[in-house]
């Protein structure tokens, strides 16, 4: 399918990677309420054991962090965003 200028026919548009959810747990603007995340816990920040939860409150005002932006989970632990699932 081509562009077609005498007629004014465009192709519609596909969605790209920018339209699709990020992963990257780092910038505030990927993560969402109710999104399922995996975060560490500041008790397991020696360990790196990961806790799955969905997000109940995001607590980072900035829009990046270095570590991961502080969340709220449901279950009411805080932690920072590590992966998005």
């Amino acid at each position: 399918m081509g562009i077609y200028i005498k007629k004014g026919i465009l192709p519609k548009k596909k969605e790209t990677e920018t339209m699709l959810p990020q992963k990257d747990g780092r910038k505030r603007q990927n993560i969402r309420y109710g999104l399922d995340v995996a975060v560490v816990l500041k008790e397991d920040q020696p360990t790196g054991r990961l806790t799955y939860g969905k997000v109940q409150k995001i607590l980072t005002n900035a829009a990046t962090h270095p570590h991961g932006i502080k969340v709220r989970l449901n279950t009411g632990e805080v932690g920072r965003v590590k992966e998005i699932l």
